[in-house]
């Protein structure tokens, strides 16, 4: 690949963008806001001059309800020889290529990908040619794609530093539906009971409100979006959901009963739903996508203050002993907090001890 042309400068479509003009690619920027491709451009993106002819990738980084509109105007008018889109949603654009009575040549040279990767932030100042580096990216092939496309594809990956994984694209929605699109509804409505909560209950939040809710945090125009794309399958997943919560519900309910039958009855109603979350949280991949391994935790207590964390690394690094995960608990009300330090269990007493010796405290 040596030319590229980018629809879309987004947080997505600049990170594709940084990420082929840090290879060698000369890549065309091109948005609806011309100031946010100009934007990109200054970032080092590439440029917002229009190429002068048909490049060897078109890459389309817009919404998925203008995904289909975007690439057939691009095809129509030959602007390149492949053409790719990173839409969270896989099967309505090509369906709707298909209702615009693209035909067959044209289609061979589409083929729709995801990259899974983002940030609660968007637009091309959020953007960094690392955002998909050892992150997944479905590819949906047919077996109409055309050869090249494909290899197009895997160049865009590879150059992109990320995973490729190849998916039917309607297999591709039910499972996006199951670990993003549902996830971030769920944690939307949990945030949603802080809104109107009392200062003094807010004041109390830790590390796993903050955990369940910082997806909520995200654009809710872009969620829109998604989410008309992809009701269905999101829709059947928040049923099940929903009949999980009316359980867990009557069994809080029985709880609360007098009858000791029912309180056993509510116990064990409340303990089956938490196995059933321990054994679902398991299947999560682990480091590098690697099946999930089980790290000590080492608590380190650190002021806020510049450098401490960089000290902390150091001190580890010279005891010999790898970092495997790193989270940061702060402290209310307080400029402190707690550094834990996740490392392979055999390793956490040796951690321990250095970092002892060289005067952190270590939470017990």
């Amino acid at each position: 690949m040596r030319t590229a042309l980018v629809l879309g400068t987004g947080l997505i479509g600049t990170s594709a963008a940084l990420a082929l003009a840090q290879r060698g690619v000369t890549v065309h920027l091109a948005d609806h806001d011309p100031g946010q491709a100009r934007t990109a451009a200054a970032l080092g993106a590439g440029t917002d001059e229009a190429p002068e002819g048909p490049v060897d990738l078109v890459l389309v980084a817009a919404p998925p309800a203008h995904v289909a509109p975007v690439l057939a105007d691009a095809m129509r008018r030959g602007l390149g020889y492949g053409y790719l889109d990173v839409a969270s949603v896989k099967g309505g654009p090509r369906r709707a290529l298909e209702a615009l009575g693209l035909g067959e040549e044209l289609l061979a040279r589409y083929l729709g990908t995801h990259p899974m990767s983002g940030r609660e932030k968007s637009g091309p100042l959020a953007a960094t040619g690392d955002l998909f580096e050892g992150r997944p990216w479905v590819l949906t092939p047919t077996r109409d794609t055309d050869t090249e496309v494909l290899n197009l594809a895997l160049e865009l990956v590879s150059h992109c530093r990320a995973v490729p994984v190849v998916m039917d694209a309607d297999a591709h929605d039910r499972a996006v539906a199951l670990v993003s699109h549902m996830p971030h509804l769920v944690s939307s409505m949990v945030a949603a009971r802080l809104q109107h909560a009392e200062e003094s209950a807010v004041r109390l939040s830790g590390q796993g409100i903050r955990d369940v809710t910082r997806i909520a945090a995200s654009d809710p125009r872009m969620w829109i979006d998604i989410l008309s794309a992809n009701p269905g399958p999101v829709a059947d997943l928040l049923t099940d959901v929903a009949a999980d919560l009316d359980e867990t519900v009557r069994a809080l309910r029985a709880l609360q009963s007098s009858d000791d039958s029912k309180r056993r009855e509510g116990a064990e109603g409340i303990a089956t739903m938490l196995r059933r979350g321990n054994a679902g949280q398991v299947r999560v991949p682990g480091k590098h996508g690697s099946a999930p391994r089980v790290y000590e935790v080492v608590a380190v207590l650190i002021d806020d203050q510049p450098g401490q964390l960089a000290r902390i690394f150091a001190d580890a690094g010279a005891a010999g002993v790898n970092i495997e995960d790193v989270r940061i608990e702060h402290a209310t009300g307080q400029q402190a907090g707690h550094v834990q330090l996740m490392v392979e269990p055999s390793r956490a007493p040796v951690l321990t001890a250095a970092l002892r010796e060289r005067g952190w405290a270590i939470r017990q």
